[in-house]
């Protein structure tokens, strides 16, 4: 026993050794300062409260939208960003009108569903048809049932079905739309996961423009009363929908701390600014973006200069099909400057995280060493890592060039905010204050460190080793189906 017991005390000192190994001295005295900094002046929660309040919802392209442009790049401004510039870009954008969906039994006997459109549904549409059940609107679905969708209004689950097979993943809303589509449904009606009636909006394009059906969501317990009646009979849907589509002009907002010693390499650190119109996107992203912006602000109060440059980007048109960071990503491919990217960071709905992820598995050591600092300042922080990769956030298309990815992971989500993802409860009131500074606390650790950091092991990509990884992480069905498969296997 003596022996396994000096055995094992071993292999956590060369552990403890090998997680320090990347950790500068002098980082245990900068997170001391980044921690105590945010603790006691972070300016996250109070900036998004006056946002929600005195802007609202931010929809890219809308007078909104625009506002909350201004706002970022003002607040970044006040403190002291003497760089901070918009990057501008334009799009096809897409925004709701009206819309009136029926049900029942017989064409001419149809009652009122409480509905929301998708995005880039079509501008006008007066459909009345049958409805279908296709169970999760995956692929196997429809294979399992020939011709079944073609001509009809599809009646899709959001997430998997209890009761599904075993091992059953879903796909994105718009990735269940496109297979609705290649399969002749003529329209989809999507039941929302979340309980009480909340309602679901979000994009049902996968390329960010419009589709050739209407897409609409439901609630839980309309939905699955819907799929009750099907089984006893034919019921119908009349769908009568207008929205505008058109050329929209939005923003990025960008403010840049140059590197003390390799000002040539990069790292991104964004969140997208904009949000959906049924709330005020306090949750999506709010949470994520002004603590982008109060990370920024952390850094230049401190004074705080790492060795590689930083770049604070607020992403506009992420909601509509990462307009902003496609916007963003094709600039840099263009300069060639994207061959500066060495890693990008992305806060999406991050809040009070509890370890760090990232695309690249050989980011481990690093950004252990770096969690392990800010677990000695405060143990809530569990120092947890995850390496693996998914779609629809603004890292996907940096991670499409091969550029590493990652951000704070582990935490939960306030307030049982996740029902009230893209829906009509997603408020100001739903936000936790020390959840956001967490997340600004231990994300500027993680941002200096890479940042700071004598080598970065996880490389940029070649093209093929792109293609490897995205395989390799099973992302190959998807991007296929959003037509943003480049290789021609």
């Amino acid at each position: 026993m003596a022996k396994q017991s000096f055995a094992l005390l071993m292999m956590g000192l060369f552990y403890s050794l090998t997680v320090s190994a990347q950790a500068k001295p002098s980082w245990n005295t900068i997170f001391k300062r980044i921690n105590d900094e945010v603790q006691s002046h972070s300016q996250a929660y109070n900036t998004l409260k006056t946002a929600t309040t005195t802007i609202g919802h931010r929809l890219t392209g809308s007078v909104n939208g625009a506002k909350a442009e201004t706002y970022a790049y003002e607040l970044l401004q006040s403190y002291g960003f003497k760089n901070v510039r918009y990057q501008p870009f334009e799009v096809e954008s897409w925004s709701r009108g009206t819309l009136s969906l029926t049900v029942g039994p017989h064409k001419q006997q149809l009652s009122p569903v409480k509905s929301v459109a998708l995005a880039h549904s079509p501008v006008k549409v007066n459909l009345t048809d049958e409805i279908v059940d296709m169970g999760n609107g995956l692929e196997e679905d429809y294979v399992a049932a020939p011709g079944r969708a073609k001509g009809k209004i599809a009646l899709v689950y959001l997430g998997v079905l209890p009761g599904s097979r075993e091992g059953t993943k879903s796909l994105h809303r718009s990735e269940k739309t496109a297979i609705a589509i290649r399969h002749g449904a003529k329209g989809i009606i999507v039941i929302n996961t979340a309980e009480g009636g909340i309602l679901l909006t979000g994009t049902a394009s996968v390329t960010g423009k419009l589709i050739p059906i209407p897409a609409v969501c439901i609630g839980r317990e309309d939905g699955m009363a819907l799929k009750t009646l099907l089984i006893t009979g034919k019921q119908y849907a009349h769908i009568d929908m207008t929205n505008f589509s058109g050329m929209i002009k939005a923003r990025n907002v960008i403010a840049t701390i140059k590197g003390r010693k390799r000002p040539h390499e990069k790292i991104v650190v964004g969140g997208h600014l904009d949000s959906w119109d049924l709330a005020t996107g306090a949750i999506d992203n709010g949470i994520g973006s002004f603590s982008v912006m109060d990370m920024a602000r952390t850094f230049k109060v401190l004074k705080l200069r790492p060795a590689r440059t930083v770049e604070f980007v607020l992403f506009m048109g992420e909601e509509e099909g990462l307009l902003g960071s496609k916007a963003y990503v094709a600039a840099a491919v263009k300069d060639s400057s994207i061959q500066q990217l060495r890693y990008m960071l992305n806060y999406d709905m991050t809040n009070d995280p509890k370890g760090y992820a990232t695309s690249a598995a050989e980011s481990k050591e690093l950004f252990e060493s770096i969690g392990a600092i800010a677990h000695k300042l405060d143990t809530s922080f569990k120092n947890s890592f995850y390496a693996g990769a998914g779609l629809h956030s603004d890292h996907q298309p940096f991670m499409l060039e091969g550029i590493p990815t990652g951000g704070g992971a582990g935490g939960k989500l306030p307030n049982n905010a996740g029902p009230c993802y893209h829906a009509d409860c997603d408020n100001f009131k739903l936000v936790d204050e020390q959840g956001m500074k967490n997340t600004v606390r231990f994300s500027s650790m993680l941002l200096y460190g890479i940042a700071d950091a004598k080598t970065i092991k996880a490389k940029h990509f070649t093209d093929a080793e792109t293609r490897a990884f995205l395989i390799k992480n099973n992302l190959k069905e998807p991007l296929q189906i959003a037509g943003e498969w480049r290789w021609a296997d």
